[in-house]
């Protein structure tokens, strides 16, 4: 477990809900997984819900996340649709609510954004608040007009493009850092790179992955909705990549030319 700014403990892995079926997550909670990663823009928070009711996995045991959409930048959407995501999850609070993308070209103000998410953490209905897909001068602003520093920034990275600099400026400044598209594409599990570490350590190039992240000190949150790969994907505690394994994958960095989002200075939602 990692502790959060705010003080919650929040899962070092977890699992992306996006596009996942209703029997994937709860294969993910059968698996052991205890952190669901929603989104108001997904669609899906209702399935999400239902998947943790009918897993039979207490509530306070799951650490649940969902984000608010890029359309519901105004305080007085910030309240009224988080108010909306409660209902149609079934729940009273959640773990973890982000600001979903920073959308800087909007008329409103980011910062006040962040202002309406932090209330919802001073009522309770939030037991912590971050963002996702922000800069670092994004988030510098953020705490110099708020004066609180996100719990989590969740941004794209993989070993293709590790978005260090976004990272080191996280994590010196106490913000917990996940991964979404932690392994990148599937297409790239045949990695001569990735595929010679997996053969060695008899792990796949997935594991190879999720595990680098961790000695990163970054929470991977996969996705997938083969009971098999979900379950295979949990376990990461088994082995360790050596100094050389970490050294051979940094070379697959490939900058700007290995981010496959968008970017957090010109992305529209």
């Amino acid at each position: 477990m990692i502790e959060l700014n705010s003080g919650t403990q929040m899962p070092e892995i977890g699992f992306g809900t996006g596009k996942a079926t209703t029997e994937a997550m709860m294969s993910a909670l059968h698996a052991g997984y205890r952190l669901l990663d929603t989104a108001q823009m997904y669609g899906n928070e209702a399935e999400v819900g239902e998947a943790v009711r009918r897993s039979g996995v207490d509530r306070a045991a799951v650490f649940l996340t969902t984000k608010l959409n890029n359309g519901n930048h105004a305080p007085t959407a910030v309240r009224e649709t988080f108010t909306e995501s409660l209902v149609t999850l079934g729940f009273d609070y959640v773990d973890l609510f982000l600001m979903h993308w920073p959308m800087p070209m909007l008329d409103i103000d980011y910062v006040d954004t962040w202002k309406a998410m932090l209330e919802l953490a001073e009522d309770g209905r939030a037991r912590a608040v971050g963002v996702s897909n922000f800069q670092p001068a994004q988030l510098e602003r953020l705490i110099e007009a708020s004066g609180v520093a996100p719990a989590v920034n969740q941004i794209e990275m993989h070993p293709y493009f590790p978005n260090d600099d976004a990272r080191r400026f996280c994590q010196e400044r106490g913000i917990v850092v996940q991964a979404w598209s932690p392994l990148a594409r599937t297409d790239q599990f045949g990695d001569p790179v990735l595929t010679q570490i997996a053969q060695r350590l008899g792990v796949t190039a997935a594991q190879v992955m999720l595990r680098w992240h961790l000695q990163r000190g970054v929470v991977a949150i996969p996705k997938s909705n083969s009971a098999e790969r979900i379950a295979t994907n949990m376990d990461i505690h088994s082995f360790e990549l050596s100094d050389q394994d970490m050294t051979a994958i940094a070379t697959l960095d490939k900058g700007e030319d290995g981010r496959r989002g968008g970017h957090p200075d010109t992305f529209t939602g």
